[in-house]
């Protein structure tokens, strides 16, 4: 599926840990080959602690050893260089990115709205998988995919269907902190990104309204009979006394 090399964890900073990580950066900018002490010396571990950094960086691949070329007496020291591979481990901060993307969008754009839910429109079509040819896929279908690509991207998703009213329940965000500074560009990118998703699939459903934590850890995306094409300005809803009690009829 397009969405798992998107949504799954960055292989480069989480696997490392921020002592290792930190070692591994000192060993690319040393341009040179190191041993335990130096490197202890320069990140401020004890040699011990630095050895095992070193080794487990050498067995991911991430870094290469040898015995130093000496005419001294005595157990040689191990040397160790990054190599080419460590260029793609290290930091990420794609939260930051994130927040400049967000900021830049909600401050610069005449409709940052209706301009992220149209980019999440986007993406929701690209990442969605649409039926083999003659296929229809039904609500009940429809909403078994959606779900199933919101929990790929760490949405967290619960179906919930009471009488003809059909819900999404997300217990997670995965962007939370940026949904809480910008929730009018990534509140509008999600709804536009299940819209974008359902009309892949050539669903019956649309997302008619989007209520953003209506609980700390709980959005809810409701459901309806697709009447109107994409080109519809959904707007995510900011929780109210009457979208919250909604939700506990639903759930109860």
């Amino acid at each position: 599926m397009k969405l798992q090399h998107l949504s799954e964890p960055d292989p480069a900073s989480g696997a490392l840990g921020q002592s290792r990580s930190r070692v591994l950066e000192v060993l690319q900018d040393s341009g040179t080959q190191l041993n335990v002490s130096d490197m202890a010396a320069r990140v401020g571990l004890h040699t011990n602690t630095v050895r095992l950094h070193l080794d487990a960086l050498v067995a991911a691949g991430l870094a290469d050893s040898e015995a130093e070329k000496r005419d001294l007496r005595g157990r040689p020291r191990k040397l160790y260089t990054a190599n080419a591979n460590s260029a793609n481990a290290g930091r990420r901060s794609y939260r930051l990115l994130a927040e400049i993307l967000a900021s830049s969008m909600a401050a610069q754009t005449s409709k940052p709205r209706e301009a992220a839910v149209k980019a999440g429109q986007e993406w929701g079509r690209y990442l969605g998988e649409g039926p083999p040819p003659f296929k229809r896929v039904d609500a009940d279908e429809a909403t078994r995919r959606l779900v199933s690509a919101m929990d790929d991207i760490g949405f967290s998703p619960e179906a919930v269907t009471k009488g003809r009213r059909r819900r999404v329940l997300l217990h997670r965000c995965p962007f939370r902190e940026v949904a809480m500074d910008y929730p009018e560009v990534a509140c509008s990118i999600h709804l536009g990104l299940m819209n974008g998703l359902l009309a892949e699939v050539d669903a019956p459903l649309e997302v008619d309204r989007l209520d953003p934590f209506v609980a700390p850890a709980l959005c809810v995306a409701s459901l309806s009979r697709s009447t109107v094409g994409l080109g519809r300005s959904n707007r995510p809803r900011r929780a109210t006394a009457e979208s919250v009690q909604a939700v506990s009829d639903a759930l109860a």
